[in-house]
């Protein structure tokens, strides 16, 4: 008997061809073999996560750069050289299809510093308020 999933759930296979696709690009972007000028510091390009659809014939991999310097030139030029890394996939895997790939920016670590920052606001106003107390206690 089959199991249901959430469609929102990615499943194993999902999650496996993505793992797989994550380093090939990785791989791909640490040999530099690009015509596009703005990806000569691609090593310095983060990949955390490639996302495939369900039928495996698109993935989206989610880039950042260190400290997010130039990802406004670097987004479109990953998208332009989009076709080097297909290659590199179809070459490296054996996959039937070989799923055309896109670059966004990836705003994990935006969305994880907020909650920091917001984590420490919570803190810091606790300890005012724990310091007050103790200060009318006296």
């Amino acid at each position: 008997m089959k199991r249901k999933t959430s469609s929102k759930e990615p499943t194993q296979r999902q999650l496996r061809v993505g793992e797989q696709l994550k380093q090939i690009i990785a791989q791909t972007m640490l040999r530099g073999h690009f015509s596009h000028r703005d990806l000569l510091d691609a090593s310095q390009v983060t990949v955390s996560e490639v996302r495939v659809s369900p039928d495996l014939k698109n993935a989206t991999a989610y880039v950042m750069t260190l400290g997010g310097a130039n990802i406004d030139t670097i987004l479109p030029a990953l998208n332009d050289e989009a076709r080097t890394f297909q290659k590199e996939i179809n070459r490296q895997s054996n996959m039937k299809f070989t799923p055309r790939l896109s670059f966004k920016v990836d705003h994990t670590f935006d969305e994880v510093q907020r909650i920091n920052t917001l984590l420490n606001e919570v803190k810091s106003e606790r300890n005012r308020s724990d310091a007050d107390e103790n200060d009318k206690n006296e």
